[in-house]
């Protein structure tokens, strides 16, 4: 199981609609999340900051980045760009995390 961390970037005015998106997550997300291999999946938000801590865990990396190319990740992105830094394709400005400890 590969375990990654990235950091991503809200608008100072957007924590409580970005939290209230992400609690109706949309049924087809969470099986293309599924279907892509991602487990044990949190987000926390730094209130101070505006930077979110996203943690999942997933059976082989390049698989879960396929998510990206599905219509409903791309749907999913233009849907959360208003509360977001993103890139020109809607995708979430993303920080990748290096792992230094982990304890089981």
């Amino acid at each position: 199981m590969v375990r990654l961390g990235q950091v991503m970037y809200l608008h100072k005015d957007a924590y409580e609609e970005y939290a209230k998106r992400h609690a109706e997550l949309w049924s087809e997300m969470k099986t293309a999340l599924k279907k892509y291999g991602a487990t044990n999946y949190s987000i926390f938000l730094n209130k101070l900051t505006g930077q979110t801590f996203a943690y999942l865990e997933v059976p082989d990396e390049a698989t879960y980045n396929e998510i990206a190319e599905t219509d409903i990740c791309k749907k999913w992105w233009k849907y959360m760009e208003p509360l977001m830094d993103t890139n020109e394709d809607n995708s979430p400005v993303t920080t990748d995390l290096q792992e230094v400890f982990h304890l089981d």
